[in-house]
């Protein structure tokens, strides 16, 4: 792991690299009637759909092109919204591979019937592939962490893919160790 931003020589392709500011955005929206489940609060699928149209809208801009969902790594719930809540999406790269990249997503409700500020109601990561007209991965621009905070996110990304390479690792050996001992999943 490295804790230097990377560079275009430091990067798997010749591309420039574009700052994590360049694609940051926030998507804003109002929940209503139509997105409650039976407790009366705003449906979880409707929250995971705002994020990933987010994280859509930031990874088809960094990369400059078309993106798809490759996996949601994590999704917390924190707060239950409500009706009436004005939800606020917002979304960076966190982290860049060769074609793939991170996107970290946090959710904020602002109350209607209060004046206080913003609650924290859900975070999310997930990972998008760049993908041609013929949907085959393209490369993506390396990003460049430009603050702290940024420098800070694209380390803990780069914690969350070796884990998950580990994960994916570690049950491909152990389905093909039962299979080589005769079982069948």
């Amino acid at each position: 792991m490295t804790d230097q931003a990377p560079t275009a020589e430091s990067g798997t392709t010749d591309i420039p690299g574009k700052p994590t500011s360049a694609s940051r955005t926030t998507l804003s929206h109002i929940m209503t009637h139509n997105d409650t489940n039976l407790l009366g609060t705003v449906h979880g699928g409707v929250i995971m759909k705002l994020v990933d149209d987010a994280a859509g809208a930031v990874a088809g801009r960094h990369s400059g092109g078309p993106a798809v969902t490759a996996s949601m790594d994590e999704m917390v719930f924190l707060e239950p919204v409500r009706v009436g809540d004005l939800v606020h999406v917002k979304a960076q790269v966190n982290w860049t591979g060769r074609t793939s990249m991170e996107v970290g997503v946090r959710v904020l409700a602002e109350r209607w019937n209060e004046s206080t500020p913003t609650t924290r109601v859900a975070s999310a990561y997930l990972v998008f592939a760049a993908v041609d007209a013929d949907g085959k991965p393209r490369p993506v621009p390396p990003v460049l962490p430009g603050t702290d905070r940024d420098r800070r996110r694209y380390q803990e990304a780069q914690i969350r893919r070796t884990h998950r390479l580990a994960r994916r690792r570690a049950i491909k050996e152990l389905r093909e160790k039962r299979a080589a001992e005769g079982y069948e999943d």
